[in-house]
C-alpha cells in the first residue's frame, strides 16, 4: 500500500520522511517517484496538479496539508473520495498568535509610529483602549472561532460573521443574510474564512464602503477572497487605512506586485498558520490510522459545501 505525497517546497523530503516514521505499514512516496500508480491508496496534498488524483484507480482518500481543501476540489477530474482537512493545535495556535499579532498591531498603531521614527518625529499618538474597538472575525470555524475567542478575552469588542449560526462566547455572532449588520462599526476586520463561490472577491469596494473610514483588514485566509485592484484604490482614498496580507492570488507575489511597495500594506509569505512537518505529519498520521479503522474523523469534510 503506496501513500503518494505531493509537495514542491523545499520541506518535501522533511515530510516524506517524517510521515514514512508515522506510518511503516504504508509505503510513502513523493508525488514523481511513484513506482505502481495502482498501488496508491492514499493521497497527501496540496495544490496537486489538475488531474493528478486520478491517476490512481484505487484512491480511497486524500488528505490535505492545511486547514483548507479548496486547492483539492478545485480539479474537477479529482475520483469521488473523502477529503480530510489537517488543523489540530498547532495550527490553531500559531493563526490566533497571528491574528492577535497584527491586530494590536493596526489597534496601537505600530505602523504610524514607525513611520514617525524614521522621520525623527516623538508622536505620542492616542488610541482607545480595546473595549472601546471593535474586531471582526469573517469565518467562525476553528481557527476562526479560537482568534475571536482570544481576542474577546484580550479585551476587544469582538463581532464575528460566518454562513452558518454559531455561539462563541463573549463575541457577538451574525450568520448568512446579516453581513451589512456585522459590518458596521468594524474597525479591524480579519478574514478566515473558507474560499467558496460565496466567498470568491467577497473583499471588494462594495464591502469596504460598508466599514467605517480607516478600517484595517487582515487577510489570512485565501488570495481570492480579495478584489487586489480595489483594494489600493480603498487604502489610496483613505476609504481603508491598512491591510496586512498574507495570502495572494499568486504565491510566490511577483517582485513586481504594487502590494510589496506599498506604504499602507504589510505583506507576510503565508506564514499566518504554516503548517510544519512533525506537528502536521502527527495530525495528517492520526486522521489517516482513523480512516483506515472505521473511525469518526472531527476533519472530514463536505466537499459539497466546498470545505
Amino acid at each position: 500500500m503506496t501513500l503518494a505525497l505531493y509537495l514542491t517546497t523545499k520541506r518535501k523530503q522533511l515530510w516524506l520522511e517524517h510521515l514514512q516514521t508515522l506510518l511503516p505499514e504504508l509505503r510513502c512516496r513523493l508525488w514523481d517517484d511513484i513506482e505502481d500508480p495502482d498501488d496508491v491508496l492514499y493521497v497527501v496534498a496540496w495544490a496537486p496538479p489538475d488531474g493528478w488524483l486520478a491517476t490512481f484507480p484505487n484512491l480511497k482518500c486524500v488528505i490535505s496539508i492545511g486547514a483548507g481543501i479548496d486547492h483539492i476540489l478545485q480539479d474537477r477530474q479529482r475520483p469521488n473520495v473523502p477529503v480530510i482537512r489537517t488543523t489540530g493545535s498547532d495550527l490553531t495556535l500559531r493563526m490566533r498568535e497571528y491574528i492577535c499579532l497584527h491586530v494590536l498591531r493596526h489597534h496601537r498603531r505600530l505602523a504610524d509610529t514607525q513611520s514617525a521614527q524614521t522621520k525623527q518625529q516623538w508622536e505620542n499618538l492616542v488610541t482607545p483602549p480595546a473595549h472601546q474597538r471593535q474586531v471582526g472575525i469573517m469565518g467562525l470555524g476553528k481557527l476562526g472561532a479560537d482568534a475571536a475567542r482570544c481576542l474577546s478575552v484580550i479585551g476587544f469588542n469582538v463581532t464575528g460573521w460566518a454562513i452558518k449560526e454559531h455561539r462563541i462566547t463573549g463575541v457577538t455572532t451574525y450568520s448568512k443574510n446579516q453581513l451589512d449588520e456585522f459590518l458596521q462599526g468594524c474597525e479591524i476586520l480579519v478574514c478566515l474564512l473558507p474560499l467558496t463561490a460565496s466567498t470568491r472577491n467577497l473583499l471588494n469596494k462594495e464591502l469596504f464602503a460598508k466599514l467605517p473610514a480607516a478600517a484595517c483588514i487582515i487577510n489570512a485566509a485565501r488570495g481570492e477572497h480579495l478584489v487586489e485592484e480595489d483594494l489600493l484604490e480603498a487604502l489610496d482614498t483613505g476609504r481603508i487605512g491598512h491591510a496586512t496580507l498574507d495570502v495572494f492570488r499568486e504565491e510566490p507575489l511577483p517582485a513586481t506586485h504594487p502590494f510589496w511597495t506599498h506604504p499602507k500594506i504589510l505583506v507576510t509569505p503565508h506564514i499566518a498558520s504554516m503548517i510544519d512537518p512533525e506537528a502536521g505529519g502527527r495530525e495528517i498520521a492520526n486522521n489517516l490510522k482513523a480512516f483506515i479503522n472505521g473511525e469518526t474523523i472531527e476533519d472530514l469534510t463536505d466537499p459539497g459545501l466546498g470545505y
